[in-house]
């Protein structure tokens, strides 16, 4: 019976999702933070009474709203912390991203057939804040897996919203992040907002533009899984140019073994990359080593920090590999 549960949980998951999605999209626990009745909330969000009310009552039954005998609703501390738009640890964005990503991944049947990406929808505005709030969860560990001493420059190669290159400067490190244009736009907001003056930007692209060089330690944080094995290989080439003697490499990546198949979050992450990239998938750690060694780095430490692994190595072949 066991395995039927598991079915039934995984066939009907959908629902789930979609209740919390649209919960998310019309900004239900912003205005639930007092006890409100479905008649309150309705007339303030212009939605009909029927369908607000079922609709709060699934998220009782979600654990995202608590009931009262006054048949009021208002959040759950779960609630109060991740999916009020006010919190520090807000994780709506990536919410509404995930509900895009529900969009894209109903094509699944024709990528099969096809081989080729479905990306009908995509808001990029939403998908950089969605990367700010999935790292602010884990920011600090993630960094504490680094060490830092002779650390004096950094460069955040693709570093979205910045949360990483923040706290890199906050621990004393002059770091420059590199991004596209309109990712940088949205980034200089959180940089502004964290007063922190020891940030540079280089706008670019890059798989085709460089990075610069003078660096003492290279970030690169959940790039290399929207990507093929050459260009990860390439893009680390070019981290080898642009990093002083000694100089260190870091990378974050989602776990996958290396069967491929586990954890699961790993295998179903594969697929998010299947669906949104053209060559990218999740990639295991010894394949990820393998690159190093191939472009003269060694690895000094693998850490893992939740769902992600945080390697580490070291620049100790300064010949170029080309």
């Amino acid at each position: 019976m066991s395995d039927i549960r598991n079915l039934k949980n995984i066939m009907s998951g959908y629902g789930k999702s979609r209740v919390l999605f649209t919960a998310n999209n019309l900004r239900v626990f912003d205005y639930l933070k007092k006890p409100k009745s479905a008649k309150a909330l309705a007339a303030k969000l212009d939605t009909d009474l029927r369908a607000t009310t079922i609709l709060l009552d699934a998220l009782t039954a979600l654990e995202f709203l608590q009931k009262d005998a006054d048949f009021r609703y208002v959040n759950t501390p779960l609630a109060a912390l991740y999916l009020v738009s006010s919190s520090p640890l807000y994780q709506g964005d990536i919410i509404s991203h995930s509900d895009t990503l529900w969009k894209n991944w109903s094509g699944l049947d024709e990528i099969l057939k096809t081989g080729k990406p479905n990306r009908s929808a995509h808001n990029h505005n939403s998908f950089i804040r969605a990367m700010h709030n999935l790292s602010v969860l884990k920011v600090k560990d993630v960094i504490d897996c680094i060490d830092l001493s002779g650390v004096k420059t950094a460069i955040d190669i693709g570093g979205g919203p910045a949360t990483y290159t923040i706290e890199l400067a906050k621990r004393g490190v002059e770091t420059t992040l590199f991004d596209r244009p309109d990712t940088i736009a949205i980034a200089k907001e959180y940089v502004n907002k964290s007063r922190r003056k020891n940030i540079k930007y280089i706008e670019g692209d890059f798989t085709t533009d460089p990075l610069g060089g003078g660096y003492d330690l290279v970030f690169i944080s959940q790039v290399f899984h929207s990507y093929s094995v050459k260009e990860c290989m390439g893009l680390i080439r070019k981290v080898k140019k642009a990093l002083n003697k000694n100089g260190k490499i870091a990378i974050q990546e989602f776990i996958i073994e290396d069967n491929m198949a586990s954890p699961l979050d790993g295998a179903m992450f594969s697929v998010n990359m299947l669906v949104n990239s053209e060559h990218g998938r999740s990639y295991t750690v010894k394949e990820m080593d393998l690159w190093l060694n191939k472009c003269g780095f060694t690895a000094i430490s693998i850490t893992h920090v939740n769902e992600a692994v945080v390697m580490c190595a070291r620049l100790t072949d300064q010949t170029l590999d080309f």
